[in-house]
């Protein structure tokens, strides 16, 4: 078998293996469940969720700068082993407090990940890219998807409770921690252990590797394009994080009430479903992304604001699943199409810096949406459903944007279209 097809084999296990989390779907019933916890709803959305948010940041600066130099294995190994204390900790604590370092560990968790996304590149030829980021994004929504309906049916059947959905997460870490130690090391890397630069003087490495990030930060956001694709990538990952994030509150409020059967799990795992066919489908249409990208760039976002609008104020929580299912597919077939066309106009190096910098920027906004809508005692700590109005609101201010760029674009292209007719006709 190929040396490349063996390390993508490897890496897509572990992959694989760090999505088998059954108890997400679940998770914001079990948290405010008398039987384990003390604590509220209101507690759960407004003190405990938003610190996640403020320690993906904040980890996800530091992370992104040691990747490289760490050479991502020990990342991985870090992502692995914080997954175990998280559910560690999710089964064996009770108070506030321990659940805010729960999320303070879940922004390790979120940030180490990308680790997983640029080990890859730096252990594989260029020429086998596109195999090696579908089989383990293939396998990412793999474990998704099972874990969605594995959690569906061990909760419907009565099989297992909130709590006990937890010891398979759990196992699952611990199987995932232990797979990411047999990863083969990476002897090189982008910036900071270049090929064929021997023995060097760490300030000098140090030197070379920012001036080299410099360099490839300048060539890839001073092409318009680019710049413009990674605007609308930052602004709706944003919004899906955020949405994400806070769904299963809103249910909760529309349901409102603890005997009726909830379908949370299922709905995780149509949405994959739908994710994957979405991001098929952005992979084969034929399409000039660079005439009509605008446009769908801003009917899509318009599309998500509405239905978010929708979902924030129905009474019948399977229109809302509906939504979100809607919603997320949307998401996931123009974020693939964004993938692409930026990384058709980036050198094949900028990969990990281009997507770590979108990444940053989103989190950055979402860290500012999170303060003023949930953060009681900061912003406006709203209801569940006033929330998603926000969000609403938020993506149609998204399409606004696109909207006034789509014009400037077409107008520099109107002028340009007239001073080559002129110059032919004179």
């Amino acid at each position: 078998m190929n040396n490349w097809l063996v390390v993508s084999l490897l890496l897509s296990i572990f992959g694989f293996l760090k999505e088998i989390r059954p108890s997400e779907p679940f998770v914001y019933e079990f948290l405010i469940d008398k039987t384990w916890r003390n604590i509220t709803d209101v507690e759960i959305t407004q003190k405990v969720y938003p610190v996640a948010t403020y320690s993906y940041l904040a980890h996800l600066v530091v992370i992104f700068l040691i990747t490289d130099l760490c050479r991502y294995k020990p990342l991985i190994i870090l992502l692995g082993a914080s997954g175990v204390v998280i559910w560690a900790l999710l089964l064996w604590t009770e108070s506030l407090l321990e659940l805010q370092v729960v999320e303070v560990l879940y922004g390790t968790f979120s940030g180490a990940e990308v680790a997983y996304y640029t080990y890859i590149y730096a252990k594989v030829d260029t020429e086998y890219y596109q195999q090696v980021t579908s089989h383990t994004r293939a396998a990412i929504l793999a474990g998704r998807a099972i874990s969605g309906i594995s959690a569906q049916l061990l909760v419907s059947f009565k099989l297992m409770d909130y709590r006990q959905l937890n010891y398979i997460t759990f196992s699952a870490m611990i199987a995932a921690t232990i797979w990411s130690i047999f990863l083969p090391s990476v002897k090189k890397s982008i910036y900071f252990h270049q090929e064929g630069i021997g023995q060097r003087p760490l300030l000098s490495k140090f030197n070379d590797a920012f001036n080299l990030m410099a360099s490839h930060f300048q060539n890839s956001f001073t092409n318009m394009y680019v710049l413009k694709w990674s605007l609308w990538y930052a602004l709706s990952t944003c919004g899906f994080i955020q949405v994400q994030t806070y769904m299963q509150p809103l249910w909760s409020v529309i349901v409102n009430n603890p005997e009726s059967p909830i379908y949370n799990g299922a709905v995780e795992a149509v949405l994959t479903l739908f994710g994957f066919l979405g991001a098929m489908l952005a992979g084969v249409m034929k399409i000039d992304w660079r005439v009509k990208g605008e446009l769908s760039l801003t009917v899509c976002s318009l599309l998500q604001g509405f239905i978010m609008l929708y979902s924030s104020r129905t009474e019948q929580v399977v229109t809302s699943y509906i939504c979100y299912v809607a919603f997320g597919a949307l998401y996931h077939f123009m974020v693939t199409v964004t993938c692409s066309e930026v990384a058709k106009y980036i050198r094949d190096e900028s990969y990990g810096l281009v997507f770590g910098v979108n990444t940053f920027a989103a989190l950055i906004i979402q860290t500012i949406l999170t303060a003023v809508v949930v953060t009681k005692g900061v912003g406006f700590a709203l209801r569940p459903r006033d929330q998603y109005f926000v969000y609403g609101c938020f993506h149609i201010v998204i399409a606004v944007i696109f909207i006034f760029i789509g014009l400037f674009v077409w107008f520099e292209r109107s002028k340009e279209y007239r001073k080559t007719s002129i110059a032919q006709y004179s």
